[in-house]
Order: structure tokens, then C-alpha cells, then sequence
């Protein structure tokens, strides 16, 4: 069973998520809030597996709540999955930089909001396709990335650091596979290794760490 907590500071969103995510197999809304310190609580205490978080609430932002959650919290940490209406503002990329999974917005579909769930308690990342290559331009162009410092690129072999240069531009593993003429399941096993190299938990954070490190550029 997929243990969620949901936060969000409008009452119908969470009853709304509830009411969708109750009627799904496997899934099981645990706990519910309306600010960044309630869930830093219920986190330790009801140990989620995913926690769809809110970013702007006034009783105190997502953004600080998802940094305490992952950085203070157990050592197998609950998957945060930012759920927004898109505003590119620095308390989203500030989400994924804290060590958010996953980002979708409130308006998604049904199906899509429980895939996500779902996707991110087996442990893959996951950001909303239509926003992906717009989230990360963004990012990069609020964050001017660095070259590539010295030993970074020597952390990855050549083709791994290609894999991640292609999964930053918004490429699934598909579309590598095409580029590259390998297959799907070569991208995958280049990209976890590389994911073990570097110290990222799902794609997103790798695509996070490949615009922070100046592995590729906007």
C-alpha cells in the first residue's frame, strides 16, 4: 500500500486529491495539512511514501518543508512531488534543487495524478511532460550554468554523460535510445549507473545536477 500525505492550503484541492487518489488500488491518503511545519511533522510521524506538496501556502512554504522533510528526515525519506499551477518562480526550481521528485500541476488529470504517485513510490522521478522543456530552460536561464568544474565530467564515462545531457533537454529514454541507436533498456542501465556515480536519487535530480554542474548548458 502507497501511504500518501497530502499539502495543500485550499481545503478542496486536498479533498479533491483525496477523493481521487482513495479511489485508486494500492493507495491510501494517510494524513492531510494546510502549511510547511504541520507537514515537516506528519512526515515523521505518519512516514509517507509520497507527499504531494504544495509550493506557496502562508502557514509556511513548500519549499522549505520539502528541504526539512529530506534533509532531516529518516533515512529512507518519503518522494515529495511538487504539485503546482506553474508559476516559474524560484520556490519551484528552489523544490527541485531541495530534492523534490517529481512536479506535475493541480490541474492534471485524474489518471496522471495517481501514474504519479505511483511512479514516484517505485522510486522514478517524474515531471509532467508538457512542462519538462520549459521548466528546465527556465532554470537554466534564471541559473546561469558554470562550466563543468574540474573532475566532474571524469565522475561519468562518455556515453553516460551524453545520456545525461540528453535526458536535461527533456528526452526520455525512448527518444536517447533513438538518438543514440541503442535501446531502451541500454539508456536505462547507462543512467542508473550514472546515477550511482553522481549521487542522484530519479531523473529529475540528475537533470537538476547536470544544469547546477554545467553539463550542459542553456
Amino acid at each position: 500500500m502507497i501511504r500518501v500525505l497530502l499539502v495543500d492550503d485550499q481545503t478542496v484541492v486536498r479533498a479533491g486529491f483525496r477523493v481521487i487518489l482513495g479511489s485508486a488500488d494500492g493507495i491510501e491518503v494517510v494524513g492531510e495539512c494546510g502549511d510547511g511545519p504541520t507537514a515537516v511533522e506528519l512526515a515523521g510521524r505518519l512516514r509517507p511514501d509520497v507527499i504531494c506538496m504544495d509550493v506557496r501556502m502562508p502557514g509556511g512554504d513548500g519549499l522549505a518543508a520539502t528541504r526539512s522533510i529530506l534533509a532531516g528526515g529518516p533515512e529512507d525519506p518519503p518522494e515529495v512531488l511538487i504539485v503546482t499551477t506553474f508559476d516559474l518562480d524560484e520556490y519551484v526550481f528552489g523544490a527541485l534543487e531541495a530534492g523534490a521528485a517529481g512536479f506535475i500541476l493541480k490541474d492534471t488529470e485524474p489518471d496522471d495524478l495517481i501514474d504519479a504517485v505511483r511512479r514516484l513510490a517505485a522510486g522514478h522521478g517524474l515531471m509532467d511532460r508538457s512542462v519538462t522543456r520549459r521548466v528546465m530552460a527556465e532554470f537554466a536561464r534564471r541559473r546561469p550554468a558554470p562550466r563543468p568544474g574540474a573532475g566532474v565530467l571524469e565522475l561519468l564515462t562518455a556515453r553516460e554523460a551524453e545520456i545525461v545531457r540528453l535526458l536535461a533537454r527533456g528526452m526520455s529514454n525512448a527518444e536517447i535510445g533513438a538518438r543514440l541507436f541503442i535501446e531502451t533498456s541500454t539508456v536505462k542501465s547507462h543512467l542508473g549507473r550514472a546515477m550511482t556515480k553522481i549521487g542522484t536519487r530519479d531523473r529529475l535530480q540528475t537533470v537538476v545536477w547536470a544544469y547546477q554542474n554545467g553539463v550542459v548548458r542553456p
